[in-house]
């Protein structure tokens, strides 16, 4: 690789003429132009980490080392590597270029910035797709209400989380997968040693993200590595679930270098040395045939325990976060329920035999009445409603501010389209970008309605970056969850309220810890009327 070295760096070096206003920053690694549009500067496709090409692919990120001259930094990087999105779908927002050379970040930042609070966003896409480039992330927003908005990409899919026996045996940890989440890892120390030179506070910084996004910071809260590099915390629509073991099968499932094991027999590259001279577009397309699920793993180092063992112990990042989900999260993911029972005596019959002594809890708040309404919430909520409110809880528990969300707006086109308050729906008002998503996605209204609920979600995350807080001008007060268990409702306005879906909680609480004490069952999708049969209540107490 170091080879090499001389000749990337030649080719990452560009001197193109700029006006003389153009600004120019320097990095631990060197000088950086960038642009200024509207009294924000803007730099784009830095790299913060050396490409993990050939022998480097499935190995941990290697800081950038220093290059001459002056590096442009005006455009977009390339996304990592991923499969071709779903033709149809309202998330499908292709990126325009895809490499392994992908591990870039972007900054916009205040033209006159001294020591601002620094929002670091990682993009969601269930670890298999996405990128910082995409239009909805644009930061400009963010950066006119007086933060440094930076965004990050990460390896994907199977090279950014394929574990497998014969890397781990090369490792000098003895350990494997988890490479999407030591890229995040080393952006966060770039930053760290960087975004002064920005007008960022090293101190002050907030991470934040959606879905695997969430899921994301959920793992940097967890994992000993990333302790130190942020202060704050956003989770968007995180799912707390169970993850595979590195070397053991636990929880219902394989260990995840069986899983990687497999897969490479799968796509007809069972060694390293197949795997590692595959083309990467051609790796990606053939895991993601076979239906390989990414995730991260508990190696006993970069991920010490499952995230919730760490959560109960207090082991967590001691951070104010804000947390929350969307009322129709599972409205676009269909993919993740069953088919909706004929009637209500089979969903009645099936829920007593699979939840036993919680049966009639649980059709109390799932009753029979609404069956595909009760079933896309009982999905809902064992995802995304049960990790907000944890991840809110724990904090609290630690002494920390935590603030809890429900995202209840709904606006014609999703509407009509039975997407009421869909997954991710949130994202482009608390970015500002409700002209700027993607394709098929369903467009919002341009009216001073939508621009004022945009504005005020807006200013909730930006003022929590800033202080820890958040606020808003002209809008009601944000309470902290605390022993009144507040949260704000976000519906045609922000509405604070108090007991979010009372039960919600200790039900799907008791059904997590319940199957954790088992030892041999998943806690994630398989509930309702497709749940293994509820353990007893031995070996945990609540």
């Amino acid at each position: 690789m170091w080879s090499r070295l001389p000749a990337f760096i030649a080719l990452c070096v560009t001197l193109p003429v700029f006006a003389a206003t153009a600004p120019v920053i320097e990095t631990s690694a060197g000088k950086l132009r960038g642009v200024t549009v509207d009294d924000l500067n803007v730099f784009k496709g830095i790299p913060y980490a050396l490409p993990p090409l050939g022998a480097s692919r499935w190995k941990a990120p290697v800081s950038m080392p220093a290059w001459k001259g002056v590096r442009d930094a005006t455009q977009f990087g390339a996304a990592c590597v991923q499969p071709k999105p779903r033709a149809g779908s309202i998330y499908a927002d292709e990126p325009p270029e895809m490499s392994e050379d992908c591990l870039f970040l972007n900054i916009w930042a205040p033209k006159n910035a001294r020591k601002a609070p620094v929002f670091v966003w990682i993009y969601g896409g269930a670890l298999t797709a996405g990128a910082s480039n995409l239009s909805m992330y644009e930061g400009s927003k963010v950066a006119s209400r007086g933060v440094v908005f930076v965004s990050i990409n990460y390896r994907l899919g199977i090279l950014g989380y394929l574990a497998h026996p014969q890397l781990s045996a090369e490792s000098p940890e003895k350990i494997s997968g988890n490479y999407g989440l030591k890229d995040q890892i080393e952006a966060l120390r770039w930053i760290q040693r960087n975004i002064a030179a920005f007008g960022g506070d090293p101190a002050n910084v907030t991470i934040a993200g959606e879905s695997a996004g969430a899921l994301s910071v959920m793992h940097l809260m967890t994992s000993p590595p990333a302790r130190g590099l942020f202060a704050k915390a956003i989770a968007q629509s995180a799912y707390m679930i169970s993850l595979p073991e590195l070397k053991e099968p636990k929880y219902g499932g394989q260990s995840a270098e069986s899983i990687g094991a497999q897969l490479a027999t799968a796509i007809n590259a069972p060694t390293l040395t197949a795997l590692r001279s595959s083309d990467a577009a051609t790796l990606v397309s053939a895991a993601a045939r076979t239906g390989y699920f990414p995730m991260n793993n508990v190696d006993g180092r970069t991920l010490p325990r499952q995230i919730v063992d760490a959560f109960e112990r207090g082991e967590q990042a001691k951070v104010p976060i804000l947390a929350g989900f969307n009322e129709g999260e599972i409205r676009s993911l269909r993919i993740l329920i069953p088919p909706v029972p004929a009637e209500a005596v089979t969903y009645e019959s099936e829920i007593r035999a699979r939840y036993a002594d919680r049966a009639d809890e649980f059709l109390k708040l799932y009753p029979s009445t609404n069956l595909e309404e009760s079933i896309l919430a009982i999905t809902r909520d064992a995802l995304y409603g049960w990790t907000a409110e944890k991840l809110v809880r724990s904090q609290t528990s630690l002494g920390e501010r935590g603030f809890l969300y429900l995202f209840d707006h709904g606006y014609p086109a999703a509407n009509s389209a039975g997407l009421h308050a869909f997954h991710a729906a949130e994202i482009p008002y608390v970015f500002g970008n409700i002209d700027r998503t993607a394709p098929d996605w369903p467009e919002i209204p341009d009216t001073s309605a939508e621009r004022a609920f945009s504005d005020a979600m807006l200013e909730y995350w930006t003022s929590f970056a800033r202080s820890g807080e958040p606020s808003a001008s002209q809008q009601p007060d944000w309470p902290a969850y605390g022993s009144k268990r507040a949260y704000m409702h976000f519906a045609e306005t922000p509405q604070p309220r108090t007991h979010l879906m009372p039960g919600m909680f200790e039900l799907n609480d008791e059904v997590v810890c319940r199957r954790r004490a088992q030892g041999d069952q998943p806690w994630h999708w398989n509930v309702g009327i497709v749940a293994p049969a509820l353990p007893p209540r031995e070996g945990c107490a609540r």
